[in-house]
């Protein structure tokens, strides 16, 4: 579980720099420039990152279970995931009233994604990694409205189109990842 931590510290911990040190975020970019601001903030992202991969999968090995959720809590989870897809893909479709409405629907995919396998998944390193994931979006959810709200930040209207095509992008996504993706990235195949 150790490594798992560690890898949660660093990934989220990197991605948490505007939340709890905007001020010190701003004088690095003055300092190294944007783009080897982004080239360290992008190493330190993907160690963490393969330190959470590595951790999980060493934590699966050996699983610690808390509860066991209901089988329903399955289907429940595929729902909400149908949703954090719709709002990945609102986060890169230009122009679509989903941005327009919520302001930053990648967060908010986080947090679906986060909440719902927490339904689904009833161990120690899902509650740890979901569990950290989730206190992690609703934060950083919360630091970028105000942010949003002292900047006078306004976002365009979202068109029909692009609403629709946001839509159908994610449901996609979503398809392909339940479907195929999920099982052979992951090894937990949703519906089979």
């Amino acid at each position: 579980m150790g490594i798992l931590i560690l890898g949660l510290i660093v990934f989220l911990g990197v991605h948490s720099t505007r939340i709890v040190a905007d001020g010190w975020r701003s004088a690095q970019v003055e300092r190294l420039g944007l783009g080897r601001w982004k080239s360290v903030y992008s190493l330190v992202s993907l160690a963490g990152f393969v330190l959470i991969v590595w951790g999980f999968s060493l934590a699966r090995q050996q699983p610690v279970v808390i509860w066991t959720p209901p089988f329903a809590m399955r289907h429940v989870a595929a729902l909400l995931m149908l949703i954090a897809f719709v709002l990945l893909a609102a986060a890169y479709v230009p122009r679509n009233s989903i941005k327009a409405r919520l302001h930053h629907p990648m967060v908010l995919a986080v947090k679906t994604w986060a909440f719902a396998h927490l339904l689904a998944n009833g161990r120690l390193a899902d509650l740890l990694l979901f569990g950290a994931f989730l206190a992690w979006a609703v934060v950083c959810y919360i630091a970028e409205k105000k942010r949003d709200r002292a900047a006078g930040t306004q976002y365009p209207a979202g068109t029909a189109g692009a609403t629709a095509a946001t839509v159908v992008a994610g449901i996609v996504a979503w398809a392909l990842f339940a479907f195929w993706l999920h099982g052979v990235l992951i090894g937990v195949r949703p519906f089979g």
